[in-house]
């Protein structure tokens, strides 16, 4: 019967103008249908009458090209498959923290399925160490690389459903249409998918093919779509990782030390504390001492009760200043001297910055004699696994690992240390745990963006740049967390030697200037310091753009050029011209304007999609000296426009929600947002000290435009939107200032709120109730 459907599907004549394309048939109770991943092609057309730069590294090889070489020999272990209830369900290898990533696939498969949106259930894998480096999210990586693939595995699955009805009917399937989950011969005859998905299923792998719809057929992909979680998250239904409920996996809480990475040396009264109400177990763990209670506030009671004596940490000894000294003291030289030209050269400080997700890092662990099992927002899950096994000394496949939605990530996902804490917690007390940090030890112990400078230097004559350098030194940025095995996670994890090199790749493999400024190099440096870092969101691009966005307004004003204009002239690609002009439309830019607010522009190209950023910003002393309830004052964003072209616009509604996001992160960043360390610490312990963009710093005015279909690919967008709006805030601050910023964000230097203490590491649950519900 099997090879009976098989002909009647190949028998099909080729139809004018549609590919056929190739999926396999898995051996499956009901039908399933495994993806092939693909590795898209940058593409761009270049400016002329300037002197040209050659191509970097990352326009003829990017982060994402190089994620979906790594998981193209796994491709073919995910699955569509479809139920006898008439559902369609996918199990993506991808994490889901709140970019929308699962409404997205969603729509693919209900697309090429003619399949009603609300049918098609989109969850997350469990660890599946067999898919090697198919199992990673990050690098704005997800709908590159499985958009292709998903719709040719639904479309193979209707495919097969269709040849299915059509064996059964003894009719062409040619005759048959799908519509809403049903197959149909006219009027005559019709059939759900339920109804047929255990007579399309395969006794064994086998090839099939089916024919992808053409853009001008589809209904659902490429229309705004609210998120399928939507309603779940604002009546409070969702669940993420802290509202899972596991049997007896009781809340668990860890006393941390006074400074980054201590160790404990001694307990002096843990067999008191373990008799404190509701108190179950006292354990020593790495970097503190666990509590294990009946609710968190007892397990607060206690972390803060115990009297610890603690071993030194891995940064003591630095503060702001002594990491900055070190960085200045490592920048690689700029090489090109400005002999016969012109130059612009500037030097910008970015502070060290939080990657703390909204939702507390949670995990829970059951962790027995002979197995364990895991619950945890994970980015590398099979990483996860395995160090943990290894940690717990079991084997890889005695670890199971599930992969929970979180609120948030901001890169911290990516590592999985608080999966691994959790595990280290429930061995020692030999009970199920369900592990939550405090806010406090998200901000002091958990993940930070490194600081880093930037040196640019451009040289200029005869209307042309001819030369343009920037050396981007920065403290280490920890990539062993499974993105490294990209390459290698040998590589990622030596100290000295082998981090730099490989964060060097990462950052050639990111960076390249949209501008034709002759001879370009962007080379990195880093600090082997033993800070917790991140990548946070979108690496390096949004220091580095900051940077260059800046000295290309100063170039700009050296050269008698609008900054429009400028760029217009040296931009690279036809799609960033027509996002810039765009962007200058929409915004209306020159505009009259008050003194002291200021229009600023900037572009970006990155994970094959272009996106300009225009906003407008208010430093007029009324603005910069407003109060603010428990904020921080200063200039104000009060407009705010971002174009984007994505390739190809999947949900156009999710984009614009991503370059809502990004926004709000580069005015925290350019701004409001930054740790300051000091005795190897940070001293913000709370969102309160944290002043991310809040209410009182969000733009009145914010509008997204996302292009028409260019390349007809996705391009990245999660990440995309940060690193030109960072631009065109600091471009704009110093045309409404008169002066170029050049230390990030512009108010770190005042330290405006009182520090919580350094111990206990979790301060005392607020007691005013509504007075600090805000």
């Amino acid at each position: 019967m099997a090879e009976q459907r098989r002909s009647a599907q190949e028998d099909e004549p080729e139809e004018p103008g549609r590919r056929r394309v190739l999926a396999y048939l898995l051996a499956a109770p009901t039908l399933a249908v495994g993806v092939r991943l693909g590795v898209d092609s940058a593409g761009g057309e270049s400016a002329e009458a300037v002197v040209p730069s050659p191509p970097q590294p990352e326009n003829l090889l990017d982060l994402g090209d190089l994620q979906n070489l790594a998981a193209a020999p796994t491709s073919g272990l995910i699955s569509v498959q479809v139920h006898a209830d008439g559902t369609a369900s996918f199990a993506v290898p991808r994490a889901e923290v709140g970019q929308g990533m699962t409404t997205a696939v969603a729509m693919m498969i209900a697309e090429e399925m003619d399949l009603p949106l609300a049918k098609v259930k989109v969850t997350l894998a469990d660890a599946r160490p067999e898919l090697m480096m198919n199992q990673l999210t990050g690098g704005s990586n997800s709908m590159r690389s499985i958009y292709r693939p998903v719709r040719v595995a639904a479309a193979v699955a209707r495919q097969r459903l269709v040849s299915t009805a059509a064996g059964q009917w003894g009719v062409a399937a040619s005759e048959l249409s799908t519509k809403d989950g049903v197959i149909s011969y006219g009027s005559a005859k019709s059939a759900t998918y339920g109804s047929l998905a255990k007579a399309a299923a395969s006794a064994h792998v086998v090839a099939a093919s089916a024919r992808l719809k053409e853009p001008s057929e589809f209904t659902v992909i490429g229309t705004p779509r609210s998120r399928v979680d939507a309603l779940a998250a604002v009546t409070g239904r969702k669940t993420f990782g802290m509202d899972l409920q596991v049997p007896d996996a009781k809340p668990t809480m860890v006393r941390r030390p006074p400074t980054i990475n201590g160790t404990v040396v001694s307990v002096a009264n843990a067999e008191a504390v373990r008799a404190m109400p509701g108190i179950t177990d006292v354990a020593t763990v790495r970097h503190g001492v666990a509590v294990r209670g009946e609710t968190f506030g007892q397990c607060i009671d206690a972390l803060r009760a115990l009297e610890v004596n603690w071993g030194p940490g891995t940064v003591d000894k630095e503060s702001d200043d002594t990491v900055l000294a070190k960085l200045k003291k490592a920048a690689l030289p700029l090489v090109v001297p400005p002999l016969l030209t012109k130059k612009v050269e500037a030097e910008f400080t970015f502070a060290f910055a939080s990657n703390s997700p909204l939702e507390p890092d949670n995990a829970i662990a059951d962790v027995r004699s002979d197995r364990a099992e895991i619950w945890s927002s994970l980015k590398v899950p099979i990483v996860a696994q395995r160090e943990i096994a290894a940690q717990l000394g079991l084997p890889q496949r005695a670890v199971t690992v599930h992969v929970v939605e979180g609120g948030g990530s901001f890169g911290r996902h990516l590592f999985h240390d608080v999966a691994a804490e959790a595990a280290e917690i429930s061995r020692k007390m030999g009970k199920p745990v369900k592990l939550s940090w405090s806010r406090t030890d998200n901000f002091r112990q958990g993940r930070t963006h490194p600081m880093c400078i930037s040196r640019v230097r451009a040289t200029y004559a005869l209307g042309n740049v001819l030369s343009y350098e920037q050396r981007h030194t920065s403290s280490r940025t920890d990539f062993g967390h499974g993105l490294g095995e990209v390459l290698t996670s040998t590589a990622a994890k030596l100290p000295v030697v082998g981090n730099p090199t490989f964060a060097q790749t990462i950052f050639q493999l990111t960076q390249s200037s949209p501008y034709h400024f002759g001879a370009t190099t962007q080379l990195l440096n880093e600090v082997p310091l033993k800070f917790n870092t991140g990548s946070m969101r979108n690496i390096y691009s949004p220091n580095v753009a900051c940077a260059r966005e800046l000295v290309v307004d100063r170039l700009a004003a050296k050269m008698g050029k609008d900054p429009v204009e400028f760029r217009r002239e040296f931009v690279k690609e036809k799609r960033l011209r027509a996002v810039l002009d765009k962007a200058a439309e929409v915004g209306e830019w020159g505009r009259a304007l008050p003194s002291g607010v200021a229009q600023g522009i900037a572009l970006h190209a990155e994970y094959r999609g272009a996106v300009a950023s225009l906003v407008e910003i208010d430093c007029r002393p009324e603005t910069v000296n407003r109060e603010v309830r428990d904020g921080v004052t200063g200039p104000r964003v009060t407009k705010a426009l971002m174009v984007v072209d994505a390739g190809f616009a999947i949900n156009p509604r999710g984009i614009e929600a991503q370059m809502m996001g990004g926004m709000n992160d580069a005015i925290a960043m350019a701004l409001t947002s930054s740790l300051h360390i000091k005795d190897g610490i940070p001293l913000e312990g709370s969102w309160d000290n944290y002043f991310y963009t809040r209410q009182w710093n969000t733009p009145p005015e914010l509008d997204v435009v996302v292009m028409g279909t260019t390349t007809g690919k996705p391009a990245g967008v999660g990440e995309l939107g940060v690193a030109p709006a960072f631009g065109a805030i600091a471009c704009a601050y110093a045309r409404a200032t008169g002066t170029m910023p050049t230390s990030f964000p512009i108010n770190h230097g005042t330290l405006s709120f009182e520090p919580l203490p350094l111990e206990p590491s979790t301060p005392q649950s607020p007691t005013d109730g509504l007075d600090r519900a805000y």
